[in-house]
């Protein structure tokens, strides 16, 4: 099916006149003629300009845990901005929503409220610096933390040609404008390999004062830990005088209202926390242990923001934590989650594609391939070509995923079992389309 752009067209050319690229971030641009132009979301569905509907698996990528234009989060914000939005003060809304954020998350004993998971990463990067006295990082290939200088290396985009060898990796910076010198302070380590982490900060633990995570790798088709992997990272840094940094900013109020720090029983010095946390209204947190954070301020390590715990994030992150709180949505959408996870996994053994199945029910891919998936550089054995025919059936069958499988499929308690089921069977007649 060929969707007509007879009214998205013309909006997309506008945009071609007044922003670069006609988006607002690399990410949305799909071509001149090819980017879609979005007018509507509502449940677990999307509309563009000409009204074509979408069953949604992209939610923002990633923000949208409850479903498009929730009511409830739309009624709490339209009803708390009547007081105002910004104050340069401490505000009732903002302690009450941080007492939420407290009362969900295992361990949480203090934190802040910023804007985007960008700036979250970015001071609790600095909190650690400013704990421990070290300057330098570990990271992990294929993970994303944000947009700052410090993490822009070896990202999911980044080639897996350029990372050197294994036990040697190579940063590999993402894109011009990083001042060269920014490389030194930062280790790009494979995901999930115990030796060499520990190797690294055996030599190095002098100048290192944290190691950032993702949990699970939300822009690597959400690739789990092995067992036992982020406990082994919590125990070095606990050894060595370095942060364990969980960034939760894809699994938080996602995987459980615990996050990772509940689902994988692994209690991080500090946490950072966006896109579910506020359904879609951009909201951010950092926090973890009381001894780290409150290293921030007096003088000490710099933490500002003119538009932090505005009324507004405060309205819709209170709202989404007491929704969660007060009933089991996370459980019962990893149900319907793995409901869509087997269904998948049925259909594609069924045609005969050797794959794996990856991720949390609530955040959740696959990859077409005969090895064995453990981090990022194992991706090379995975069929893009095939993949991306699939979802592009998908999408003209009015379903909506990544057609790159480093980008998970993310569910909503929107998704109804209906809803999975429509999916499953547009997925496989997709599938048997592409195979043909």
């Amino acid at each position: 099916m060929s969707y007509s752009r007879e009214k998205s067209q013309p909006i997309f050319d506008r945009a071609l006149n007044v922003l670069v690229q006609g988006v607002s971030s690399n990410f949305r641009y799909l071509g001149d003629n090819e980017t879609p132009v979005i007018v509507k979301g509502k449940g677990a569905s999307v509309w563009d300009a000409d009204n074509n509907e979408f069953i949604d698996y992209r939610l923002g990528w990633g923000p949208i845990n409850l479903g498009h234009a929730d009511d409830r989060v739309n009624s709490a914000v339209a009803e708390a901005i009547q007081n105002g939005i910004t104050f340069a003060a401490t505000t009732s809304l903002e302690v009450e929503t941080a007492e939420l954020v407290k009362k969900l998350v295992p361990s949480m004993e203090k934190l802040r409220f910023t804007n985007t998971g960008t700036e979250a990463t970015m001071h609790a990067l600095r909190t650690a610096r400013g704990y421990t006295n070290k300057e330098k990082f570990i990271k992990f290939e294929g993970q994303y933390h944000g947009a700052h200088d410090y993490v822009l290396f070896s990202t999911a985009s980044s080639p897996i040609s350029a990372m050197g060898a294994r036990k040697s990796p190579v940063p590999v910076q993402v894109g011009s404008g990083i001042p060269d010198k920014i490389r030194d302070y930062v280790y790009c380590l494979p995901f999930n390999d115990f030796d060499v982490v520990e190797r690294c900060v055996k030599d190095h633990h002098g100048e290192i004062a944290a190691i950032m995570v993702e949990p699970c790798l939300g822009n690597i088709a959400g690739i789990e830990p092995l067992e036992g992997y982020l406990a082994h990272l919590k125990k070095l840094c606990d050894d060595y005088n370095m942060v364990l940094i969980f960034d939760e900013v894809k699994t938080g109020f996602r995987l459980s209202n615990g996050g990772a720090r509940e689902t994988y029983s692994v209690i991080p010095h500090i946490s950072t926390y966006a896109k579910s946390l506020g359904n879609g209204f951009p909201v951010a947190a950092f926090g973890g242990s009381a001894e780290v954070m409150d290293v921030i301020g007096g003088g000490s390590v710099t933490h500002a923001g003119t538009f932090g715990a505005n009324t507004v994030s405060m309205a819709a992150a209170k709202a989404v934590l007491t929704i969660l709180d007060e009933s089991p949505i996370l459980e019962n959408l990893a149900k319907r989650g793995t409901r869509l996870k087997q269904g998948l996994d049925s259909i594609l053994t069924a045609a005969g594609i050797s794959h794996q199945m990856t991720g949390h029910p609530n955040m959740q891919g696959f990859l077409i391939t005969e090895k064995e998936v453990k981090e990022v550089r194992d991706l090379v054995h995975h069929d893009d070509d095939l993949y991306e025919s699939i979802c592009t059936n998908m999408y003209n069958r009015g379903v909506w995923m990544e057609d790159d499988a480093r980008e998970p499929w993310f569910l909503c308690d929107a998704h109804t079992n209906e809803i999975i089921d429509e999916t499953l069977n547009k997925f496989e007649d997709s599938v048997k389309e592409a195979i043909a």
